[in-house]
């Protein structure tokens, strides 16, 4: 599991991951999205995960937070960004500092 790195979702968001020599998971729905990520948990230390398919599946990303490996991380997909992976690095800020530093609202 030394510093690898997985992306999982639709495939056109994937490509230009798989073209810079990434991991890329093509998963088209929220089940074919958690079984890719459970398989890919055992190997990536960073696993990419769109925000379509890291929304739905937040409550199960959850049990990944109890341990140092994986690092489960919300990306835009091919169609934007819906500011989810911002809100997540906020809330994560906010608790491991007790402030936000980086969006001062």
């Amino acid at each position: 599991m030394t510093g690898k790195i997985a992306i999982i979702g639709d495939g056109d968001s994937i490509t230009v991951f798989k073209a810079a020599g990434v991991a890329a998971f093509a998963a088209e729905d929220e089940t074919k999205a958690r079984d890719a990520l459970r398989k890919a948990a055992k190997e990536y230390r960073i696993i990419f995960l769109t925000e379509e398919l890291y929304r739905p599946l937040e409550q199960f990303i959850k049990r990944f937070d109890e341990q140092p490996y994986p690092v489960v991380l919300s990306i835009p997909s091919k169609n934007g960004s819906t500011g989810h992976g911002a809100e997540l690095l906020k809330s994560a800020m906010e608790r491991a500092l007790g402030v936000d530093i980086l969006f001062n609202n």
